[in-house]
């Protein structure tokens, strides 16, 4: 946009503002800004996406600056070389176990440079239709959540709900809050059956019984049963061990969970747990020992920690492109096996003197990526619990062993179908071969060439077809990316800070 466009388009939005009879505050409510943004805006000094004019054309319902409905595509001119620096954001799955956890204070929650992405917009949404007041407070993505002194769980908004696979970890608080509730079924990735029953099994013994039934989880609590014994997971999940921190977290005796994780997500909810006053020991183990609090009232405060996943995202982005770049801000703790294989497979890279993230706990650090010729690693590559290779960064081993010499295995044992997406990486000259659901061959290096391809239903392989894409001779398009806005804020225009060449566009 040139500035007198940005100006025109400014005034625009202002007049059909006022028509409106909206104040800028009421307006940035709509769209779940600040008002200083909305100032910013009208005043043409605000760069702005297709996405956020027809946010604001619906807010305004005005045809003016409305672009029309339906999906959102990328269209990517490569090959790209990226320079200069970008911060990783807030980890995107601490976010949305926050904002269930946020269920647990009867006070003020306020959580700090919360990402604004789709998967947390949908919680809003369902944390609203409860009766839950929430806020963006400033540009920096500080959020408050004030709940009501009943929850309306008869009005939970079933649509939002059923958008995001992260409503099943309402089922550990709420368990406090009623005896009877039903929470609609969850969605988001299609990665296959996953079974709720590790959740079931985590908290029968809270007293809570599951029954699905026409679409709905209908649950049902029984307050006299409390946990006897140890709670033993089945399944050492992340949301799992969420779920049962959480029903911990408001039982007054003492609850010990074994097999729990210990992934990044679930230490800041731990760490917030601490602030709420609840004592949670064995953080970073497998056994966690909580001792929880009848109630909780409290005035709280929280940042969690960044998202080692984007930057494994960004990392990968550097390595298919041979660039240069400095993440800053990487959680290091959470990269260190990924970080190992690839210096294994002849990364070159350096970083910086540790240092500590916002909650006080998690250690970081600043990475530079040197351009490197990388060869396959010498055995296949598979993900295992923390600390071993995070399961949501194995799909980046797919692209990257794509520009690697040689022939990779990688071995996706927990989702029974995520592997075939990566086969997608075929449309644009790669050479990925299925050999069963689980596993996948890819032979390096490939040359990719641009084209234009549906966005795969399920989040990191269709962030892997992006970086692909940013390494293809020519122009591709890869079309109804909302999976990756579920996972990433502005994904898109943060690549193009590092000299991408992406363009957000609709179908008018």
């Amino acid at each position: 946009m040139t500035e007198d466009y940005k100006g025109r388009i400014g005034n625009l939005i202002r007049d059909a503002r006022k028509h409106r009879g909206l104040t800028q505050q009421q307006l940035a409510e709509r769209l779940s800004t600040s008002q200083s943004a909305i100032n910013r805006i009208e005043k043409g000094h605000q760069n702005m996406s297709l996405e956020m004019l027809a946010r604001i054309g619906s807010a305004l319902d005005s045809e003016i600056v409305a672009l029309g409905a339906g999906p959102t595509h990328l269209r990517v001119t490569g090959p790209t070389t990226l320079s200069g620096s970008i911060a990783v954001k807030t980890s995107k799955n601490a976010g949305v176990a926050l904002l269930c956890a946020s269920l647990l204070n009867r006070g003020r929650t306020t959580l700090r440079k919360v990402a604004r992405i789709e998967e947390v917009n949908r919680l809003l949404e369902v944390l609203t239709s409860l009766g839950v007041q929430t806020r963006w407070l400033n540009d920096d993505n500080d959020l408050e959540i004030i709940p009501p002194a009943t929850l309306d769980l008869a009005n939970i908004d079933e649509e939002a709900a059923r958008r995001t696979r992260s409503v099943i970890m309402f089922l550990g608080p709420l368990l406090h809050r009623a005896e009877v509730f039903q929470l609609p079924y969850a969605g988001g990735c299609n990665l296959g059956t996953r079974t709720v029953e590790p959740h079931m099994a985590a908290l029968r013994p809270f007293g809570l019984e599951v029954k699905a039934t026409e679409g709905s989880y209908h649950a049902q609590v029984d307050n006299a049963v409390t946990p006897g014994r140890a709670i033993v997971l089945t399944e050492r999940g992340d949301t799992v061990t969420e779920n049962a921190l959480m029903a911990a977290a408001l039982h007054p005796g003492t609850t010990i969970i074994r097999n729990a994780s210990s992934n990044y997500m679930v230490q800041d909810l731990c760490f917030f747990l601490q602030r709420l006053g609840v004592d949670v020991q064995g953080i970073g183990t497998t056994t966690l020992t909580v001792t929880g609090r009848d109630m909780i009232d409290l005035d709280v405060d929280y940042a969690p920690s960044e998202d080692p996943i984007e930057a494994m995202s960004l990392l990968a982005a550097a390595i298919v492109t041979s660039s240069s770049i400095t993440i800053e801000r990487v959680p290091i703790e959470f990269l260190e096996i990924e970080l190992a294989l690839l210096e294994e497979m002849g990364l070159q890279y350096s970083r910086s003197e540790e240092y500590v993230a916002r909650n006080g706990h998690t250690r970081l650090v600043d990475i530079t990526t040197h351009p490197s010729v990388l060869h396959a690693p010498l055995d296949k590559v598979h993900p295992m619990p923390f600390p071993g290779l995070n399961i949501d960064n194995l799909p980046f081993f797919a692209v990257i062993a794509a520009v690697a010499q040689g022939q990779t295995l990688i071995h996706d044992w927990v989702y029974e179908n995520r592997a075939i997406y990566l086969t997608d990486l075929n449309k644009l000259g790669g050479k990925v071969t299925l050999l069963d659901p689980h596993r996948v061959m890819v032979e390096g290096p490939s040359s990719f060439s641009g084209t234009e391809m549906m966005c795969p239903p399920a989040l990191r392989p269709a962030v892997v077809l992006l970086l692909a894409m940013l390494a293809a001779k020519g122009t591709s398009v890869l079309r109804s990316t909302y999976v990756i806005h579920r996972g990433y804020e502005d994904l898109a225009e943060r690549l193009n800070l590092l000299g991408a060449n992406i363009e957000t566009f609709r179908d008018i």
